[in-house]
């Protein structure tokens, strides 16, 4: 499969997830900045939050799902809404969980305002978005019970990866796999979005099955390639180390003879430094594991674009099959 490479593939998946959330984005944006407030640093929290909030991946996929088969998206905005606010609650509260103060270079809701303040405005998110759902679903009781059912599903997988992720937290023993297994089951948050998002554009059974897989594999490898990015990232290494689990293509390079010592003398340090860094990178990257795991995730590339073959509509059959191989971009 050949592409068009005049911008990176990663630009122009980010430049279609813009457009196509950016409508339900706004959308939600209007809805929960009109909730009156009564208590001012949760209502700054609020604008903190909406004034940084650019969430396309949930939106934009939800979006994109919709189109695939058929759908009209103009008149799901308000369901693209109500999936960007439950994401935000989420994302809100994640931050709680990884005790991460900053993302970007922008404070988080946690770090700028606190635990509490984070705690209640992800509930506030989290109220909002399902209210939402629930009106865009009233008129539906057979569609609504499956849309639920498959919210309720996403998220208690979702949960149920946080809560395994909480037990290995700090540790370099962990066997990577079982690792990877926490980002395949996270992932069920974007096959939730596609799913859904096929559901509401009035998709076959088979168009939303394939969908929904597609989903679940692009989310595992978008989440894989976030944690390579994480290994070049000096400021993102160091919470993880302090707060988390190494990214997983580090936890890949120690299972590696050859590099095992060399790393965990440079983790030994406690922090690490800008210098450090390129050292870190050759390491990992020469490993053999870390080798096996981007063989793995071509694979998975491969059999999600074998999916995107049943999808009718030629370029958001492109889009789709540019959205996975991008993921292996530049590793």
């Amino acid at each position: 499969m050949s592409y068009r490479k005049t911008r990176k593939q990663s630009e122009i998946v980010l430049a279609e997830l813009r457009k196509r959330s950016k409508n339900g984005l706004e959308f939600a944006k209007k809805i929960i900045l009109a909730e009156k407030i009564r208590y001012k640093k949760l209502h700054d929290a609020l604008e903190h939050y909406v004034s940084n909030w650019n969430d396309m991946t949930h939106p934009g996929l939800f979006a994109i799902a919709c189109e695939a088969v058929g759908g009209d998206l103009e008149a799901a905005v308000s369901f693209q809404a109500a999936i960007a606010m439950i994401a935000a609650a989420f994302d809100i509260h994640d931050d709680i969980i990884d005790k991460s103060t900053a993302k970007h270079g922008v404070p988080t809701v946690f770090g700028k305002f606190g635990e509490e303040v984070a705690l209640l405005l992800g509930n506030a998110f989290l109220i909002e978005g399902f209210t939402l759902l629930g009106t865009c679903l009233e008129k539906s009781n057979q569609r609504a019970v499956e849309v639920f059912r498959i919210i309720k599903q996403s998220l208690f997988e979702f949960g149920n990866a946080h809560a395994l992720e909480l037990s290995l937290k700090k540790r370099t023993d962990v066997a990577p796999d079982e690792y990877l297994e926490i980002v395949k089951m996270k992932a069920a948050s974007i096959e939730g979005d596609m799913r859904i998002g096929a559901i509401i554009g009035g998709g076959t059974p088979k168009e939303v099955e394939t969908l929904a897989k597609y989903g679940r594999i692009l989310g595992t490898l978008a989440m894989l390639r976030e944690e390579f990015i994480d290994v070049f990232d000096v400021e993102e290494l160091n919470q993880r180390m302090c707060s988390e689990y190494l990214p997983i293509p580090v936890l890949y390079a120690i299972q590696d003879e050859e590099t095992r010592e060399k790393i965990q003398r440079l983790l030994a340090k406690g922090k690490i430094g800008n210098k450090d860094i390129d050292t870190l990178v050759n390491m990992v990257f020469e490993a053999r594991n870390t080798g096996e795991l981007k063989e793995s995730m071509s694979k998975l590339v491969t059999r999600a674009i074998r999916l995107t073959s049943n999808v009718k509509n030629n370029k958001l059959r492109n889009q789709l099959q540019t959205f996975v191989s991008s993921t292996m971009e530049d590793l």
